[in-house]
């Protein structure tokens, strides 16, 4: 990438009924006055002061006028990438956008590539990358705790966490490494190890508790994974069906008929869960069915809640040798029973070894709603407050795994009486892991990683 390059790019979806193009670089006033024509003021686009906009015309290089804009003008530093910029209102139309961009082009200017315009932003020094991550995920934001997530990290609440934390690092560090300078007068005591290891607890205790809110920000941010597990001709697809409120799966008498998982989200009470239909669990000679029972074992081992259908009018026994098929794959699991088929079956509830059970009718709607409910209970996530610092970010999770591994062994040299210069040097690998987090220390391969999931125009 090329900072020196002026760029542009279509940064609203097609349809609306307006369309904008942003142009940022070093000639980017310029080449758009080029295409621009004011009206009812001579002062040309170069001249004009920042934050104001511009009436006129976009003209081709015939004179023909394209179409009749609005025009933003900023200047470094003080716009979204840190450079000179100017943002184009168009209408919405897809021919005259891409007229607008050809225009732009045929002046000087190269399409940006994904995630360009905030790439430059970062490099720039308007936002650290873990702020730069965020603008994709309030993009991508689907519900309220994924735009609250979002909007936290990118004012720079994950910022500031990591920066109490490395200024801790830096003075645990200061001081051993004064130690280090001063090791031939054994008079001199900076700090005694005590003192070390109580700082050395503080820091790994928050660094645990970021990594920790992982487990909840990746289920707020991805949604809660739950398997949909049964026998065949449950009443899984059914009961997919009737918690998605659409004919998502296909319903048949047939046993066998579901053969590959089916995958569908919905929000309740703010939170995503992604249910997965699975294949009915059953002994088969079908080398197709059995790849998809396979594969239902497969999603029970990524689910984080698994709901157990079971035709209530077989009978308790029959329910107790399909559990006894899946008992091992539940460890660690959230477990619903839902007994299905209650309104034909009049035969008393039975108790499951694992799990609550819930007496439900997929066909006729009846009891989802508390199905629902308690699928909400069992996820059990943190009420998401302005804020708030729970990390989503994979990335950022590994870092902090790494950062945690280090200062860990920071306090085990501490207390050992290890000698100095090697838990500098753990302490020196734990403010390296941090600051790649906000990007302190990276690489092109790792910015090009990241940029490149960014839809063009941001």
């Amino acid at each position: 990438m090329n900072q020196q390059d002026t760029i542009c790019a279509i940064a609203t979806a097609q349809g609306g009924a307006i369309g904008i193009v942003r142009v940022s670089g070093p000639d980017a006033v310029t080449l758009t006055g080029r295409i621009f024509t004011p009206i009812g003021s001579t002062i040309p686009l170069t001249e004009r002061k920042p934050y104001t906009l511009a009436f006129g015309h976009i003209k081709n290089s015939k004179g023909e006028i394209i179409d009749e804009v609005l025009v933003s003008v900023f200047r470094a530093p003080h716009s979204y990438t840190g450079e000179d910029a100017t943002e184009i209102s168009c209408h919405g139309s897809a021919y005259i956008l891409q007229q607008v961009m050809h225009l732009l082009i045929g002046q000087g200017c190269r399409t940006a590539m994904p995630g360009e315009y905030t790439q430059r932003a970062f490099l720039n020094g308007k936002m650290d990358l873990s702020q730069a991550e965020a603008v994709a995920d309030l993009i991508a934001s689907t519900s309220e705790a994924t735009h609250r997530l979002a909007m936290n990290q990118m004012r720079g609440g994950f910022s500031r966490e990591l920066a109490k934390l490395r200024n801790q690092l830096l003075h645990l560090t200061s001081l051993m490494e004064l130690e280090l300078d001063f090791s031939d007068h054994e008079e001199l005591e900076f700090a005694d190890r005590t003192e070390l290891q109580a700082l050395a607890a503080q820091i790994e205790q928050l660094i645990s508790h970021l990594a920790n809110s992982f487990h909840a920000g990746n289920a707020i941010k991805n949604g809660i994974p739950v398997a949909i597990i049964g026998e065949t001709n449950a009443g899984k697809s059914t009961l997919l069906n009737a918690l998605v409120k659409e004919e998502r799966a296909i319903v048949s008498d047939i046993h066998g008929t579901t053969r590959d998982i089916i995958e569908d989200t919905i929000s309740l009470n703010g939170i995503t869960f992604r249910f997965i239909d699975t294949a009915g669990i059953r002994q088969t000679q079908d080398t197709i069915e059995a790849l998809g029972i396979e594969r239902s074992f497969q999603a029970i081992d990524r689910a984080q809640i698994v709901i157990l259908v079971c035709d209530k009018s077989q009978g308790e026994s029959a329910f107790q040798a399909f559990y006894r098929q899946v008992a091992g794959r539940l460890e660690g699991k959230q477990v619903i029973v839902a007994l299905n088929k209650c309104d034909l079956a009049d035969t008393p509830t039975f108790l499951s070894p694992q799990g609550t059970v819930i007496e439900i009718s997929a066909k006729k709607g009846q009891n989802i709603i508390a199905l629902q409910e308690k699928l909400v209970e069992l996820a059990a996530l943190p009420d998401i407050q302005t804020g708030d610092v729970i990390v989503t970010n994979a990335r950022h999770y590994e870092a902090l795994i790494h950062a945690l591994a280090a200062i860990r062994r920071v306090q085990e040299g501490l207390s050992t009486n290890l000698s100095g210069d090697f838990i500098s040097q753990d302490l020196r690998e734990c403010i390296f892991h941090l600051s790649d987090i906000v990007g302190d220390v990276t690489t092109d391969e790792v910015l090009g990683s990241i940029f490149e999931h960014f839809c063009i125009g941001k």
